[in-house]
């Protein structure tokens, strides 16, 4: 009911809802709390939330450690990286000790917030607690070692993590794969795609498809391609992502009747095409005045009954 709600954005009934589960004792839980900050996205009313949480008496937060945890949790899935920095402050002053969890979400909301200096010295402080990094830790350090465009102290990194017994795996090479692939360096990508396949991880097909994204954004289509056709090889199947992906590098070289033929043997590859990608063609397709084809598209989802609900906002890219 709670999801209805939300999804209604009927949020006085929400509330309703949650103070007669505490009446009937039943213990709100932080898939409680997740319900409920997804439908507050808005900061004032977000922390509003958040106070009312971390003062409940029947606020069940399992399996987290405490109840700050469970909304840090999931604050960081909702991206609200201020808010995350607040919640901890009260965590301090109310006197509890952060764990690796807690970390791990601090150390991600103050990347995220360009605080690098604050970044390494909570990891220091980590350190200094007595806490090592964990998989997700060093998955956090690859990433930004990635965005920072620092390839040698990622090789170092990976290579300490072997000599402590820790394998990196396919998450760990593809978040740090991606990062380079968005500072252009896809040299280091290639590099550590094959470094990672070296070692017995064996690339999926998000991996595959970070390098697609980054070959097709440095308008390098050929190798995009390539590594498009060895997915197959491999036996992995491209998912939406990875056709979005070809199908604007197609676009962008003035390949659209390759592009048109792409989307259409999606379904048979077992990828139904998403509404992402029946907007990047016809984005490309209205601005290179392609007004028959894009009418073939258009035409093409009417048929498949895709998305007639937001065929309204499909039908402006029919005007090229």
């Amino acid at each position: 009911m709670m999801q209805i709600f939300s999804e209604s954005e009927e949020f006085k009934a929400m509330w309703r809802l949650v103070d007669e589960m505490i009446e009937k004792g039943y213990p709100t839980t932080a898939r409680t709390f997740n319900i409920l900050i997804c439908a507050c996205g808005e900061v004032a009313l977000a922390r509003k939330v958040v106070e009312r949480f971390i003062k409940s008496k029947t606020f069940n937060y399992r399996p987290f450690k405490h109840s700050f945890n469970a909304i840090l949790h999931s604050l960081v899935t909702q991206s609200q990286y201020t808010m995350i920095e607040w919640v901890y402050q009260q965590m301090l002053v109310e006197g509890h000790s952060p764990d690796v969890l807690t970390y791990n979400i601090i150390m991600c909301a103050k990347f995220r917030l360009g605080k690098l200096d604050q970044f390494h010295r909570l990891l220091d402080e980590m350190g200094r607690n007595g806490f090592s990094p964990d998989f997700h830790t060093f998955n956090l350090l690859l990433h930004v070692l990635g965005k920072g465009d620092k390839p040698l102290a990622a090789l170092k990194l990976l290579n300490h993590m072997r000599e402590i017994g820790v394998d990196p795996s396919v998450l760990h090479f593809t978040t740090l794969i991606d990062g380079l692939s968005r500072v252009g360096n896809l040299d280091a990508c290639l590099y550590f795609f094959d470094e990672m396949m070296k070692h017995g991880c064996i690339p999926d097909v998000v991996t595959y498809t970070v390098m697609i994204t980054g070959y097709v954004v440095a308008g390098e289509l050929d190798k995009a391609q390539k590594m498009f056709d060895e997915m197959f090889e491999k036996g992995q199947l491209p998912n939406v992502f990875t056709y979005n992906s070809m199908i604007r590098g197609l676009c962008m070289v003035g390949k659209f009747d390759e592009a048109c033929l792409m989307l259409k043997d999606m379904g048979s590859k077992g990828c139904n095409p998403n509404f992402l990608v029946y907007t990047t063609i016809l984005s490309y397709l209205r601005n290179a005045r392609k007004r028959d084809q894009a009418q073939e598209v258009v035409k093409h989802i009417v048929e498949r009954g895709d998305y007639v609900h937001l065929l309204g906002k499909i039908k402006r890219y029919r005007r090229c």
